[in-house]
């Protein structure tokens, strides 16, 4: 079968490749490569080729983390890529001091960050360095495929007090 400018093997949506009756899915292809990707791939490869209906694999929001000290977790799309994508974007970034380090003194700080689609107001990337990023992300990217816009974000009342409320209280845009 023929490869991707990344030397994967090259796939349709339905996890094709250039050579009949042949499928690839997992870490061969320059889909995300991670264990939930390749299983739900497989999944949707079954239906397709055995279930009686074509389905197509989307992988627009794939949340994804690493559990360091301290987590990175994103979904969606990166500024660069929003801005490639959709044109003119809305960005919206916090840095903060979580409640519980108050009385500590601990400096340890959390980051996130909001990509916005200006046309749509679509949330279209959220990103987290931060204490239970992963977990937090996971309900991001929730929102996300349901196609959530930054208003209802702003509309939802957050739980106080959590470093997640503070994905539903950005409110200034960071300035271009």
């Amino acid at each position: 079968g023929a490869l991707d400018a990344r030397g994967a093997i090259a796939v349709d949506a339905y996890s094709a490749t250039s050579v009949d009756s042949i499928h690839a899915i997992g870490d061969v292809t320059s889909r995300p490569q991670l264990t939930p990707v390749a299983t739900r791939d497989a999944g949707l490869l079954a239906t397709t080729l055995f279930g009686g209906r074509r389905v197509p694999a989307d992988h627009a929001a794939v949340p994804s983390a690493v559990f360091s000290q301290p987590e990175v977790a994103t979904v969606g799309l990166t500024e660069a890529a929003a801005r490639a994508l959709h044109g003119d974007v809305d960005i919206y970034r916090t840095s903060f001091r979580a409640l519980r380090h108050t009385l500590s003194g601990r400096d340890e700080r959390t980051l996130m960050k909001l990509v916005v689609a200006r046309d749509s107001q679509r949330v279209v990337g959220a990103h987290m360095v931060g204490r239970e990023a992963g977990e937090i992300i996971q309900g991001i990217a929730i929102a996300m495929r349901a196609g959530a816009t930054k208003a209802q974000f702003d509309d939802t009342i957050g739980i106080h007090p959590t470093a997640a409320e503070e994905f539903v209280t950005m409110r200034q845009k960071v300035a271009e």
